[in-house]
């Protein structure tokens, strides 16, 4: 059994830890992790030019794989830190937590913040050179992973000698100052795939000079055969920045949304004794951010605190995104652009084709890790929402004519995307109801027939379950199914997709018939061969087979058209013959009223008598299951009228004539045609 005591803990000291775990403080030790590094050290080059010491970068990258970035700020102190009795460049480069970025009144804001990012490098390093101008002199100063010292050469394998002098190379102007760090990652802890990027350091150089308006970063490339360099400078700002990265014709010109507050914060605070101790200190934020809307779709966010990208967002982001909604909201309101019973605009809304650029400075932030991705400190929120929600009113309810009139615009783009949204939102309820629809079982009130074989078999949607009760008895349960429908179904020429599919009757039929509906209806799917419509002869039944008419030629139109849609014809008398000759049937049946007198006048005739009153039928459920059995459904001496479509594109008008919203053509087709009816055949 393995013992555990004190022998086997591991004190790792300075900087042994970095070292040991790398992936702690640069994320990895692959070709990301290296550009982290070589972000550490542009950052605190960067810090010199937010300051206003400093105008120019200059980032190159060696042929023998070292990286040299040089600046021309206010230098690496080359005094004595009273504390530690070492040289600034010494404390600089190799204690962790160290620098000039704790509040003690160098930097006001800045992107190293966690005093690591010079002294990680230097320990994951071969071989770091850095010189110092200063005083008027050049100072001196090499390490070997981690450690001060003299190389022999001038490569990373050189001969190495321990030494913490900081020497004193040559005089130069007193004028001049500045930094130079030149580095060899050591290979030892980077895996040998990893290079340093230069797309990804262009990229990174052109943000930072938006970023600082008036930084000139010059980036030369030694490794190729040809030398590659490019330099960036711009004056705009993110005005510029914002401008660049807008892929679309705009909709509003850049909008500069510029603000300030002030937040109280509780933090450690290093006295004249080296001890830590809790201080309320009051911090200034400033805003600012650049905006603008195109016509196009895509959202695009940059978010920096000191003009360190934060692509994970964090509590400014927060902050600008809840005052957009929500001041777009009170405006639309205001404007009555919204209506009262109009939902409210959600984020997705605002963001779509705009294109932003948020910064905020400030001292100390705290970050959510080394690497910086999230800004954590909590009351940047509560202020960036207050500028923006200012600032943007100002926009909107401008009374300047062009402002105002692009405000509109803007207004009106946001409307719309709401609106769209709710329409794919509807048609996503509706498919995901439609598509719940055709796989659920069969309703309950479904007759069904036996028998699988589709061309055989027949649907007959009856109206009414009085009807329903007559036509079971009546029909063939091998190859007749029934579907009972409650009166009349509703009018879907006029109502929308959700709106089919919510009505049951509408829902039942496009289940039983199971090829779905629509643009995704498959005529093969169908389970019967025939679809037969069976409604009372009367006006009532008329409509009710003109609504099914319009179902099935609205979404299940394949089915008219191959001629698989039928109307029954149920008689609309009967005749009870009192001296029927042999052979004859004792009852007759007619199907109209013109019908019944020719037929009155033909048995007449033939000297045959029947009995009075002549029964007039009101419905199918007046019939015996034999009677309808004989006139309807039987297949050897029934009548069925085919539904056809010779012309699809006059069916359509028809269709959109007799049952679609518009009213004023429907009135007038009425009055025209009313002259061509016969009063006396008017059923009243």
């Amino acid at each position: 059994m393995s013992t555990y005591d004190a022998r086997n803990l591991l004190v790792l000291e300075g900087l042994e830890a970095v070292r040991k775990r790398p992936g702690m403080y640069i994320g990895s030790t692959d070709t990301r992790g290296l550009m982290h590094c070589l972000w550490e050290i542009i950052d605190n080059a960067v810090d010199e030019a937010l300051g206003g010491f400093c105008s120019r970068i200059d980032v190159t990258l060696h042929p023998d794989g070292s990286v040299e970035v040089a600046d021309d700020g206010r230098g690496i102190p080359v005094d004595i830190e009273p504390r530690t009795g070492l040289s600034g460049v010494e404390v600089v480069f190799t204690k962790l937590h160290a620098g000039g970025k704790f509040g003690g009144g160098s930097y006001t804001a800045t992107g190293g913040l966690h005093g690591v990012g010079a002294s990680v490098v230097n320990a994951l390093s071969a071989r770091l050179d850095v010189e110092v101008d200063k005083a008027g002199a050049t100072w001196a100063m090499s390490f070997r992973r981690g450690e001060p010292g003299v190389f022999d050469g001038d490569e990373p394998e050189a001969g190495f000698t321990a030494d913490n002098t900081l020497h004193k190379r040559r005089r130069v102007k007193k004028t001049q100052t500045g930094t130079r760090v030149r580095y060899w990652a050591d290979p030892q802890i980077f895996i040998k795939t990893a290079t340093f990027a230069y797309d990804e350091l262009v990229a990174r150089a052109r943000q930072t000079s938006f970023l600082v308006p008036g930084l000139k970063i010059v980036l030369t490339d030694l490794r190729g055969e040809e030398p590659r360099e490019e330099s960036f400078l711009h004056e705009g700002g993110i005005t510029e920045f914002c401008d660049y990265l807008s892929p679309d014709e705009p909709v509003t010109d850049v909008l500069r949304l510029q603000g300030e507050g002030t937040f109280t914060e509780t933090v450690p605070v290093l006295d004249s004794k080296g001890h830590m101790s809790p201080q309320e200190v009051e911090r200034e934020l400033g805003v600012d951010i650049a905006l603008r809307w195109g016509t196009g779709y895509e959202t695009s966010v940059r978010s920096f605190v000191n003009i360190i990208a934060t692509p994970k967002g964090g509590t400014h982001v927060q902050g600008f995104e809840r005052a957009l909604t929500r001041t777009f909201n009170d405006t639309l309101r205001t404007t009555r652009l919204l209506k009262s019973g109009d939902p409210d605009v959600i984020k997705d809304d605002v963001l779509e084709g705009m294109t932003a650029v948020v910064t905020v400075r400030l001292a100390e932030p705290q970050f959510e890790g080394q690497t910086k991705e999230v800004l954590g400190t909590p009351a940047v929120t509560r202020i960036v929402s207050r500028v923006v929600a200012a600032e943007l009113k100002t926009f909107l309810t401008s009374t300047k004519t062009a402002q105002k009139a692009k405000a509109r615009l803007l207004m009106e783009k946001v409307v719309g995307a709401s609106r769209t949204r709710l329409m794919a939102r509807q048609q996503r309820d509706n498919q995901r109801r439609k598509n719940a629809l055709e796989s659920s079982a069969l309703p309950a009130k479904l007759a069904d027939c036996r028998s699988n074989d589709v061309d055989r078999s027949e649907l007959f949607i009856v109206e009414g379950d009085s009807a329903l009760g007559t036509a079971k008895s009546a029909r063939d349960s091998e190859f007749q199914a029934l579907l009972p429908i409650r009166g009349k179904i509703l009018n879907v020429q006029k109502a929308s997709v959700g709106d089919m599919l919510k009505n049951a009757e509408c829902s039942s039929i496009i289940q039983v018939v199971g090829a779905g509906s629509g643009r995704t209806f498959d005529v093969d799917a169908t389970r019967y061969g025939r679809i037969i419509f069976m409604a009372d002869a009367d006006s009532d039944g008329a409509h009710i087979r003109c609504l099914l008419a319009t179902l099935f030629f609205r979404y299940m139109r394949p089915l008219v058209e191959q001629g698989r849609v039928f109307t029954a014809v149920p008689p609309l008398h009967r005749i009870e013959l009192t001296n029927p000759r042999k052979g004859m049937d004792k009852y007759v049946y007619t199907y109209s009223d013109a019908e019944l007198q020719r037929m009155l006048a033909d048995l007449k005739r033939r000297n045959l008598r029947w009995k009075d009153p002549i029964q007039r039928y009101k419905g199918l459920g007046e019939m015996d299951a034999d009677q309808l059995a004989e006139t309807t459904m039987d297949p050897r001496q029934r009548t069925l009228r085919r539904l056809t479509v010779d012309d699809a594109e006059r069916a359509t008008h028809m269709f959109e004539l007799l049952m679609g919203n518009e009213v004023a053509p429907r009135k007038e087709f009425i009055v025209q045609s009313a002259y061509e009816v016969d009063a006396e055949t008017i059923d009243a």
